[in-house]
Protein backbone atom coordinates (compact mmCIF):
# COMPACT_ATOMS: atom_id res chain seq x y z
CA UNK A 1 0.00 0.00 0.00
CA UNK A 2 0.91 3.43 -1.06
CA UNK A 3 2.19 5.36 2.27
CA UNK A 4 3.98 8.42 0.65
CA UNK A 5 1.76 10.72 1.40
CA UNK A 6 3.13 12.60 4.50
CA UNK A 7 0.44 12.40 7.82
CA UNK A 8 -1.50 15.47 7.35
CA UNK A 9 -1.93 18.10 10.28
CA UNK A 10 -5.54 19.11 10.59
CA UNK A 11 -8.29 18.26 8.46
CA UNK A 12 -7.90 19.68 4.74
CA UNK A 13 -10.26 22.43 4.09
CA UNK A 14 -9.05 24.22 1.42
CA UNK A 15 -11.48 23.90 -1.98
CA UNK A 16 -8.25 24.39 -3.71
CA UNK A 17 -9.45 22.05 -6.60
CA UNK A 18 -12.83 24.20 -6.99
CA UNK A 19 -16.05 25.09 -5.42
CA UNK A 20 -17.42 21.69 -6.06
CA UNK A 21 -14.48 19.23 -5.67
CA UNK A 22 -12.78 17.70 -2.42
CA UNK A 23 -9.89 19.23 -1.25
CA UNK A 24 -7.10 17.86 -3.67
CA UNK A 25 -5.12 16.06 -0.62
CA UNK A 26 -8.18 14.37 0.37
CA UNK A 27 -8.32 12.64 -3.04
CA UNK A 28 -4.71 11.86 -2.79
CA UNK A 29 -5.08 10.26 0.75
CA UNK A 30 -8.09 8.41 -0.69
CA UNK A 31 -6.19 7.06 -4.13
CA UNK A 32 -3.56 6.20 -1.40
CA UNK A 33 -4.24 5.04 1.60
CA UNK A 34 -8.30 5.41 2.00
CA UNK A 35 -7.75 4.61 6.10
CA UNK A 36 -4.84 7.49 6.68
CA UNK A 37 -3.47 8.64 10.03
CA UNK A 38 -4.92 12.51 11.00
CA UNK A 39 -3.15 14.45 13.26
CA UNK A 40 -5.44 16.40 15.19
CA UNK A 41 -4.10 20.04 15.76
CA UNK A 42 -4.68 19.29 19.16
CA UNK A 43 -2.07 16.93 19.25
CA UNK A 44 -4.12 13.90 19.18
CA UNK A 45 -3.23 10.93 16.90
CA UNK A 46 -6.35 10.26 14.91
CA UNK A 47 -7.98 8.76 11.39
CA UNK A 48 -9.23 10.23 8.29
CA UNK A 49 -12.07 7.78 6.03
CA UNK A 50 -12.13 8.68 2.58
CA UNK A 51 -12.57 5.34 1.04
CA UNK A 52 -16.27 4.31 -0.29
CA UNK A 53 -15.87 0.73 1.10
CA UNK A 54 -14.30 1.29 4.40
CA UNK A 55 -16.91 4.29 4.95
CA UNK A 56 -19.84 1.80 4.19
CA UNK A 57 -18.08 -0.40 6.85
CA UNK A 58 -17.54 2.18 9.83
CA UNK A 59 -21.01 3.36 9.36
CA UNK A 60 -22.55 -0.19 9.86
CA UNK A 61 -20.38 -1.08 12.43
CA UNK A 62 -21.60 0.96 15.93
CA UNK A 63 -18.13 0.39 17.85
CA UNK A 64 -17.49 3.04 16.00
CA UNK A 65 -19.62 4.86 18.26
CA UNK A 66 -21.60 8.47 17.56
CA UNK A 67 -21.03 9.20 21.61
CA UNK A 68 -19.77 12.42 22.63
CA UNK A 69 -20.44 11.14 26.54
CA UNK A 70 -18.18 8.35 26.53
CA UNK A 71 -14.55 10.04 25.28
CA UNK A 72 -13.62 12.61 23.47
CA UNK A 73 -14.21 13.71 19.88
CA UNK A 74 -11.31 15.95 18.91
CA UNK A 75 -11.86 18.90 16.59
CA UNK A 76 -9.63 17.99 13.26
CA UNK A 77 -9.31 21.27 11.92
CA UNK A 78 -7.90 24.66 13.83
CA UNK A 79 -10.45 26.37 15.74
CA UNK A 80 -8.66 28.92 18.04
CA UNK A 81 -11.72 30.50 19.49
CA UNK A 82 -13.17 27.16 20.72
CA UNK A 83 -11.39 25.16 23.84
CA UNK A 84 -9.84 22.15 22.92
CA UNK A 85 -12.13 19.57 24.67
CA UNK A 86 -10.72 17.77 27.79
CA UNK A 87 -13.30 15.69 28.78
CA UNK A 88 -16.54 13.74 27.16
CA UNK A 89 -19.77 15.87 26.51
CA UNK A 90 -22.67 15.29 28.16
CA UNK A 91 -25.57 13.22 26.70
CA UNK A 92 -28.33 15.28 25.72
CA UNK A 93 -31.92 14.11 26.11
CA UNK A 94 -33.74 13.61 22.70
CA UNK A 95 -30.19 14.34 20.23
CA UNK A 96 -30.57 11.01 18.88
CA UNK A 97 -28.30 11.51 16.68
CA UNK A 98 -25.61 11.52 19.18
CA UNK A 99 -26.60 8.13 20.41
CA UNK A 100 -26.27 4.48 19.97
CA UNK A 101 -28.95 1.60 20.24
CA UNK A 102 -30.80 0.58 21.90
CA UNK A 103 -30.90 4.37 22.94
CA UNK A 104 -31.48 5.44 19.60
CA UNK A 105 -33.16 2.77 18.23
CA UNK A 106 -35.55 3.43 21.01
CA UNK A 107 -36.19 7.36 19.96
CA UNK A 108 -35.54 6.72 16.39
CA UNK A 109 -38.61 4.03 16.52
CA UNK A 110 -40.89 6.64 17.36
CA UNK A 111 -39.92 9.04 14.84
CA UNK A 112 -40.32 6.17 11.58
CA UNK A 113 -43.78 6.63 11.05
CA UNK A 114 -43.52 10.09 10.39
CA UNK A 115 -41.12 9.56 8.33
CA UNK A 116 -42.53 6.93 5.69
CA UNK A 117 -42.66 6.93 1.84
CA UNK A 118 -46.76 7.01 2.42
CA UNK A 119 -46.78 9.92 4.74
CA UNK A 120 -44.13 12.30 2.87
CA UNK A 121 -46.05 11.20 -0.84
CA UNK A 122 -49.16 13.11 0.66
CA UNK A 123 -47.02 16.12 1.27
CA UNK A 124 -46.16 16.47 -2.69
CA UNK A 125 -48.67 18.58 -3.09
CA UNK A 126 -48.20 20.49 -0.51
CA UNK A 127 -44.70 21.00 -0.96
CA UNK A 128 -44.86 21.64 -4.45
CA UNK A 129 -47.51 24.79 -3.87
CA UNK A 130 -44.88 25.61 -1.45
CA UNK A 131 -41.93 25.96 -3.94
CA UNK A 132 -44.22 28.04 -6.62
CA UNK A 133 -45.52 30.42 -4.20
CA UNK A 134 -41.56 31.01 -3.10
CA UNK A 135 -40.65 31.06 -6.96
CA UNK A 136 -43.73 33.92 -7.38
CA UNK A 137 -42.14 36.12 -4.80
CA UNK A 138 -38.95 35.96 -6.59
CA UNK A 139 -40.29 36.56 -9.40
CA UNK A 140 -41.79 39.78 -8.31
CA UNK A 141 -38.29 40.74 -7.43
CA UNK A 142 -36.02 42.61 -9.52
CA UNK A 143 -32.64 40.92 -10.30
CA UNK A 144 -29.82 40.37 -9.39
CA UNK A 145 -31.10 38.65 -6.34
CA UNK A 146 -29.54 36.16 -3.56
CA UNK A 147 -31.23 32.74 -4.37
CA UNK A 148 -30.32 31.25 -0.88
CA UNK A 149 -32.21 34.50 0.82
CA UNK A 150 -35.23 34.32 -1.74
CA UNK A 151 -35.78 30.61 -2.47
CA UNK A 152 -33.29 28.12 -1.21
CA UNK A 153 -33.66 28.49 2.46
CA UNK A 154 -37.58 29.47 2.20
CA UNK A 155 -38.50 26.53 0.65
CA UNK A 156 -37.16 23.66 2.84
CA UNK A 157 -37.86 25.94 5.97
CA UNK A 158 -41.63 26.76 5.57
CA UNK A 159 -41.88 22.93 4.65
CA UNK A 160 -40.57 22.02 7.87
CA UNK A 161 -42.39 24.19 10.12
CA UNK A 162 -45.28 22.86 8.60
CA UNK A 163 -44.36 19.48 9.09
CA UNK A 164 -43.33 20.02 12.63
CA UNK A 165 -45.83 22.71 13.75
CA UNK A 166 -43.27 25.53 14.20
CA UNK A 167 -44.33 28.86 13.03
CA UNK A 168 -42.83 30.14 10.10
CA UNK A 169 -42.94 34.08 11.61
CA UNK A 170 -40.01 32.67 13.92
CA UNK A 171 -38.04 31.56 11.10
CA UNK A 172 -35.71 34.68 11.46
CA UNK A 173 -34.18 33.36 15.28
CA UNK A 174 -33.98 29.56 14.52
CA UNK A 175 -32.41 30.64 11.22
CA UNK A 176 -29.79 33.24 12.78
CA UNK A 177 -29.08 30.50 15.08
CA UNK A 178 -28.75 27.47 13.30
CA UNK A 179 -26.26 29.75 11.34
CA UNK A 180 -24.59 30.72 14.34
CA UNK A 181 -23.99 26.92 15.75
CA UNK A 182 -22.58 25.30 12.59
CA UNK A 183 -19.75 28.04 12.49
CA UNK A 184 -16.51 26.01 13.02
CA UNK A 185 -14.19 28.82 15.08
CA UNK A 186 -16.60 30.48 17.01
CA UNK A 187 -16.33 30.98 21.09
CA UNK A 188 -17.83 28.76 23.64
CA UNK A 189 -20.05 31.41 25.09
CA UNK A 190 -21.02 31.69 21.20
CA UNK A 191 -21.97 28.32 20.44
CA UNK A 192 -23.35 27.88 23.56
CA UNK A 193 -26.12 31.21 22.96
CA UNK A 194 -26.80 29.92 19.82
CA UNK A 195 -27.71 26.15 21.02
CA UNK A 196 -29.63 28.01 24.25
CA UNK A 197 -31.73 30.30 21.91
CA UNK A 198 -32.70 26.79 19.97
CA UNK A 199 -33.74 24.66 22.47
CA UNK A 200 -35.19 27.30 25.01
CA UNK A 201 -37.82 28.08 21.97
CA UNK A 202 -38.29 24.84 21.18
CA UNK A 203 -38.83 23.58 24.95
CA UNK A 204 -41.55 26.71 25.15
CA UNK A 205 -43.00 25.36 21.93
CA UNK A 206 -43.37 21.25 22.34
CA UNK A 207 -44.33 22.48 26.25
CA UNK A 208 -47.42 24.42 24.76
CA UNK A 209 -48.03 21.61 22.31
CA UNK A 210 -48.16 18.82 25.18
CA UNK A 211 -51.05 21.03 26.84
CA UNK A 212 -52.60 21.96 23.75
CA UNK A 213 -51.88 19.61 20.81
CA UNK A 214 -52.48 19.98 17.17
CA UNK A 215 -52.43 18.42 13.72
CA UNK A 216 -48.15 18.52 13.47
CA UNK A 217 -45.68 15.80 13.89
CA UNK A 218 -44.52 17.61 17.58
CA UNK A 219 -48.09 17.55 18.69
CA UNK A 220 -48.11 13.40 17.97
CA UNK A 221 -44.57 12.96 19.74
CA UNK A 222 -45.65 15.86 22.48
CA UNK A 223 -48.80 13.11 23.33
CA UNK A 224 -46.58 10.27 24.12
CA UNK A 225 -46.28 9.80 27.91
CA UNK A 226 -43.10 8.10 27.71
CA UNK A 227 -40.98 11.43 26.26
CA UNK A 228 -39.64 13.99 28.67
CA UNK A 229 -40.05 17.42 27.68
CA UNK A 230 -35.99 17.75 27.17
CA UNK A 231 -36.28 14.61 25.11
CA UNK A 232 -39.26 16.48 22.99
CA UNK A 233 -36.78 19.33 22.69
CA UNK A 234 -33.50 17.56 21.84
CA UNK A 235 -35.98 15.46 18.70
CA UNK A 236 -37.22 18.96 17.73
CA UNK A 237 -33.50 20.28 17.56
CA UNK A 238 -32.35 17.61 15.29
CA UNK A 239 -35.74 17.95 12.96
CA UNK A 240 -35.54 21.59 12.34
CA UNK A 241 -31.95 21.82 12.60
CA UNK A 242 -31.74 19.50 10.00
CA UNK A 243 -34.19 19.94 8.45
CA UNK A 244 -33.62 23.55 6.84
CA UNK A 245 -29.87 23.65 6.64
CA UNK A 246 -28.98 20.67 4.44
CA UNK A 247 -31.94 20.85 1.82
CA UNK A 248 -31.57 24.43 1.45
CA UNK A 249 -27.75 24.14 0.94
CA UNK A 250 -27.99 21.27 -1.91
CA UNK A 251 -31.05 23.71 -3.47
CA UNK A 252 -28.35 26.48 -3.51
CA UNK A 253 -25.20 24.76 -4.32
CA UNK A 254 -26.78 22.50 -6.81
CA UNK A 255 -28.09 25.54 -8.83
CA UNK A 256 -24.73 26.81 -8.62
CA UNK A 257 -23.32 23.29 -10.15
CA UNK A 258 -25.78 23.44 -12.85
CA UNK A 259 -25.17 26.35 -13.87
CA UNK A 260 -20.98 26.05 -13.93
CA UNK A 261 -22.30 22.91 -16.38
CA UNK A 262 -24.10 24.48 -18.77
CA UNK A 263 -24.51 21.11 -20.85
CA UNK A 264 -25.76 19.08 -18.41
CA UNK A 265 -28.29 21.60 -17.62
CA UNK A 266 -29.37 21.61 -20.64
CA UNK A 267 -30.06 18.06 -20.55
CA UNK A 268 -31.91 18.21 -17.30
CA UNK A 269 -33.94 21.18 -19.08
CA UNK A 270 -34.75 19.00 -22.11
CA UNK A 271 -35.75 15.73 -20.95
CA UNK A 272 -37.49 16.69 -17.19
CA UNK A 273 -37.58 12.83 -16.88
CA UNK A 274 -34.10 12.78 -15.77
CA UNK A 275 -35.04 14.76 -12.91
CA UNK A 276 -35.11 11.86 -10.02
CA UNK A 277 -31.65 10.41 -10.99
CA UNK A 278 -30.20 14.00 -11.46
CA UNK A 279 -31.13 14.73 -7.75
CA UNK A 280 -29.16 11.80 -6.49
CA UNK A 281 -26.33 12.77 -8.72
CA UNK A 282 -26.20 16.22 -7.48
CA UNK A 283 -26.75 14.43 -3.75
CA UNK A 284 -23.31 12.26 -4.54
CA UNK A 285 -21.28 14.83 -6.24
CA UNK A 286 -21.78 17.94 -3.88
CA UNK A 287 -21.46 15.79 -0.24
CA UNK A 288 -23.08 18.80 1.32
CA UNK A 289 -22.46 17.20 4.40
CA UNK A 290 -19.29 16.42 3.94
CA UNK A 291 -17.98 15.23 7.29
CA UNK A 292 -18.67 13.23 10.44
CA UNK A 293 -17.03 12.04 13.24
CA UNK A 294 -16.97 8.38 15.41
CA UNK A 295 -15.07 7.41 18.32
CA UNK A 296 -13.79 3.91 18.14
CA UNK A 297 -14.72 2.36 21.35
CA UNK A 298 -11.96 -0.57 21.04
CA UNK A 299 -8.92 -1.36 18.89
CA UNK A 300 -10.90 -2.08 15.49
CA UNK A 301 -9.98 -3.44 12.32
CA UNK A 302 -10.62 -1.13 9.15
CA UNK A 303 -9.31 -1.02 5.45
CA UNK A 304 -6.09 -2.98 6.56
CA UNK A 305 -5.66 -0.47 9.22
CA UNK A 306 -5.49 -0.94 13.21
CA UNK A 307 -7.57 1.94 14.80
CA UNK A 308 -6.95 1.78 18.41
CA UNK A 309 -9.97 2.29 20.97
CA UNK A 310 -10.45 5.80 22.34
CA UNK A 311 -9.51 7.35 18.41
CA UNK A 312 -11.50 9.99 16.96
CA UNK A 313 -11.91 8.76 13.24
CA UNK A 314 -13.02 11.49 10.59
CA UNK A 315 -15.54 10.16 8.06
CA UNK A 316 -15.27 12.39 4.17
CA UNK A 317 -18.67 10.95 2.67
CA UNK A 318 -17.33 13.94 0.08
CA UNK A 319 -14.13 11.96 -0.83
CA UNK A 320 -16.26 8.50 -0.77
CA UNK A 321 -18.83 9.78 -2.93
CA UNK A 322 -16.13 10.94 -5.37
CA UNK A 323 -14.23 6.77 -4.93
CA UNK A 324 -13.18 5.37 -8.91
CA UNK A 325 -13.20 2.02 -7.51
CA UNK A 326 -17.40 2.52 -6.68
CA UNK A 327 -18.31 5.50 -9.53
CA UNK A 328 -16.83 6.06 -13.02
CA UNK A 329 -15.23 9.08 -13.44
CA UNK A 330 -16.52 10.31 -10.43
CA UNK A 331 -14.96 14.04 -10.85
CA UNK A 332 -17.48 14.65 -13.52
CA UNK A 333 -21.11 15.49 -12.96
CA UNK A 334 -23.47 13.42 -15.20
CA UNK A 335 -26.77 13.74 -14.31
CA UNK A 336 -27.88 10.35 -16.24
CA UNK A 337 -25.25 8.91 -14.33
CA UNK A 338 -27.20 5.78 -11.69
CA UNK A 339 -26.02 7.45 -8.26
CA UNK A 340 -27.89 5.15 -5.92
CA UNK A 341 -25.68 3.91 -3.09
CA UNK A 342 -23.84 7.35 -2.88
CA UNK A 343 -23.48 7.74 1.20
CA UNK A 344 -25.20 11.46 1.31
CA UNK A 345 -27.59 10.37 3.56
CA UNK A 346 -25.47 8.37 5.56
CA UNK A 347 -25.36 4.38 6.10
CA UNK A 348 -26.38 1.75 8.98
CA UNK A 349 -28.51 3.01 11.84
CA UNK A 350 -28.19 7.12 11.36
CA UNK A 351 -29.10 7.04 7.69
CA UNK A 352 -31.09 9.78 7.14
CA UNK A 353 -34.62 9.89 8.67
CA UNK A 354 -36.09 12.85 6.29
CA UNK A 355 -34.87 11.40 3.21
CA UNK A 356 -37.70 10.93 1.15
CA UNK A 357 -38.57 14.71 2.28
CA UNK A 358 -35.35 15.67 1.17
CA UNK A 359 -35.65 14.36 -2.57
CA UNK A 360 -39.39 15.44 -2.73
CA UNK A 361 -38.53 18.86 -1.72
CA UNK A 362 -35.43 18.59 -4.29
CA UNK A 363 -36.84 17.43 -7.08
CA UNK A 364 -39.69 19.92 -7.01
CA UNK A 365 -37.68 22.70 -6.29
CA UNK A 366 -34.80 22.43 -9.08
CA UNK A 367 -38.30 21.29 -11.33
CA UNK A 368 -40.25 24.35 -10.60
CA UNK A 369 -36.89 26.83 -10.49
CA UNK A 370 -35.76 25.46 -14.32
CA UNK A 371 -38.79 25.54 -15.59
CA UNK A 372 -40.03 29.14 -14.52
CA UNK A 373 -36.55 31.09 -14.82
CA UNK A 374 -35.51 29.16 -18.23
CA UNK A 375 -32.41 32.17 -18.48
CA UNK A 376 -31.07 32.19 -15.12
CA UNK A 377 -27.60 32.95 -14.91
CA UNK A 378 -24.80 33.88 -12.11
CA UNK A 379 -25.23 37.47 -11.61
CA UNK A 380 -21.18 37.27 -10.57
CA UNK A 381 -18.61 35.60 -11.65
CA UNK A 382 -18.00 32.12 -10.11
CA UNK A 383 -14.48 32.97 -8.20
CA UNK A 384 -16.61 35.72 -6.43
CA UNK A 385 -19.40 32.84 -5.39
CA UNK A 386 -18.83 32.58 -1.23
CA UNK A 387 -18.52 29.31 0.00
CA UNK A 388 -19.49 27.80 2.81
CA UNK A 389 -15.98 26.18 4.04
CA UNK A 390 -15.94 27.92 7.71
CA UNK A 391 -19.14 26.15 7.87
CA UNK A 392 -19.98 22.28 9.33
CA UNK A 393 -22.35 22.05 6.31
CA UNK A 394 -20.80 23.25 3.04
CA UNK A 395 -22.83 25.44 0.13
CA UNK A 396 -22.58 28.74 -0.46
CA UNK A 397 -23.07 31.52 1.84
CA UNK A 398 -25.15 33.95 -1.12
CA UNK A 399 -25.39 32.76 -4.62
CA UNK A 400 -26.55 35.66 -7.12
CA UNK A 401 -28.43 35.30 -9.78
CA UNK A 402 -29.76 36.97 -12.83
CA UNK A 403 -33.06 36.41 -15.35
CA UNK A 404 -34.01 38.37 -18.89
CA UNK A 405 -37.02 36.84 -19.30
CA UNK A 406 -40.59 37.36 -17.53
CA UNK A 407 -40.66 34.40 -15.44
CA UNK A 408 -43.68 31.98 -16.33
Amino acid sequence: MNQTIPVPLGLPVDRDAGPFDPPSLITRLRDARPVSPLLFPDGHQGWLVTGYDAVRQLMADTRFSSRQDIGILHVPYEASRMPAATEPSPQVPGLFITMDPPEHTRLRRMLTGAFTVKRVKQLEERIADIVERQLDELARLTPPVDLVAEFALPVPSLVICELLGVPYADRRDFQANSAKFLEKDISLDEKVAAYTGLTTYLAELVTAKRAAPGEDLLSDLARRDELSVEELTGIAFVLLFAGHETTANVLALGTFALLEHPEQLAELRADPELLPGAVEELMRYLSVVDVLYRYATEDLELGGETIAGGSTVVVSLLAANRDPRRFDDPDTLDLRREARGHLSFGHGVHQCLGQQLARIEMRAGFAALLRRFPTLALAVPAGEVRLKTDMNIYGVHALPVTWTDTPR
